[in-house]
């Protein structure tokens, strides 16, 4: 089956039961639901799939489930793992697990190969920007990390591209992700992170799919949040929060803000204040995210009390506001840090890789 937003073959991995029974040519129909169970278990090949019929195990034995393959692998002591994926057409893009504290894992999956928003302090966003990635190769990602520890219980589409450019796709794999004959996976442990497409946070609070929502702030003045991310530039910081009133209106619910701060950049207690005052009156929580090292880039991590005060400013204005945990970046896996190992393979790869 096609995508029909890029043309491309859909692998198995991004079909729906009454997709995959036309797509395999399955009868009765049931069989599509099962298949789907199958994937959603992960399973390797369709010899696996012990409750299919042997004619139809044979029949489809010579496809393939998976679109794409691990190419390398990458772990550090904090359990973070981040995959670098090449995909069919000889791409590749990379993916992050994370476990925090209590064990819990949570996937980081990628929804474009490269970037178009080229946020100044982001290692993706150096990289250009090739396509976007079909919903197989989104819950193929989330497959290949599942493979090293069991399945994540969490989903954030925080990796590298911007969701909200490739919302079809998007759609189609959280549809998947929670089918209920499948994956199974609640809306609410799923977060869809943005720079801030104004349209399509409207789309979103309008059509869904209403999982959670986190947008990129970084800076409430237009003219150092359009330094830092182009993207202000189209959308400026009053037509962001416009957006954002009208998806709280709709849904409800409430909504997180993260911001990436550099010492000296973006990190003064005024700069705080400036965001404070452009929260209100939404519902929000804020992630204060101190800047991750990327080689090349022209910004320093913020010193401890820079970044102790400037997360002091939001809460003394009232706003609900946490200091996130450093997380992945013992494998290059943190906020803004993906992308270093892929180089030029973000353009194609040679056939021959």
């Amino acid at each position: 089956m096609n995508d029909e937003t890029t043309g491309r073959r859909v692998a198995a991995a991004g079909l729906l039961p009454e997709e995959l029974n036309v797509a395999l040519s399955l009868r009765p129909s049931f069989r599509g639901r099962q298949v789907f169970r199958w994937i959603a278990s992960g399973a390797a090949t369709f010899s696996d799939m012990t409750d299919l019929p042997v004619a139809d195990r044979e029949r489809l034995a010579i496809n393939d489930l998976y679109s794409s393959t691990v190419d390398a692998s990458i772990s550090s002591d904090d359990g973070s793992v981040k995959l670098k994926i090449k995909l069919a057409d000889g791409a590749a893009i990379e993916s992050v697990l994370l476990s925090d504290a209590e064990g819990r894992l949570t996937a980081c999956l990628s929804t474009q190969v490269g970037c178009p928003m080229a946020c100044a302090f982001c290692k993706t966003g150096t990289l250009g920007f090739l396509r976007n990635l079909g919903p197989d190769e989104m819950v193929e990602q989330y497959l290949h990390l599942a493979a090293l520890r069991g399945r994540p219980s969490n989903i954030v589409f925080m990796g590298m591209g911007e969701p909200l450019v490739n919302l079809e796709a998007l759609r189609k794999a959280i549809t998947i992700f929670t089918h209920p004959d499948g994956f199974a996976i609640s809306r609410r442990k799923i977060t869809i992170s943005t720079c801030g497409i104004a349209p399509a946070i409207r789309d979103l609070a309008d059509n869904g799919p209403h999982v959670r929502l986190a947008v990129s702030l970084t800076a409430a003045t237009d003219v150092l949040r359009s330094a830092l991310m182009p993207v202000n530039r189209s959308w400026n910081l009053a037509a962001l929060k416009d957006a954002l009133l009208y998806y709280q209106q709709k849904t409800g619910d409430r909504i997180t803000l993260e911001a990436a701060i550099m010492g000296g950049e973006n990190s003064s207690v005024a700069s705080a204040s400036a965001m404070a005052d452009w929260i209100h009156p939404l519902n929000v929580q804020v992630n204060v995210i101190p800047w991750n090292p990327v080689p090349g880039l022209p910004y320093r991590e913020p010193e401890r009390g820079e970044a102790a005060a400037f997360e002091a400013e939001l809460v003394r204005r009232g706003i609900n506001a946490i200091r996130r945990a450093r997380r992945g970046r013992g494998v290059s896996g943190a906020c803004g840090q993906l992308g270093d190992t892929l180089g030029a393979e973000i353009a194609m790869l040679p056939e021959d890789d």
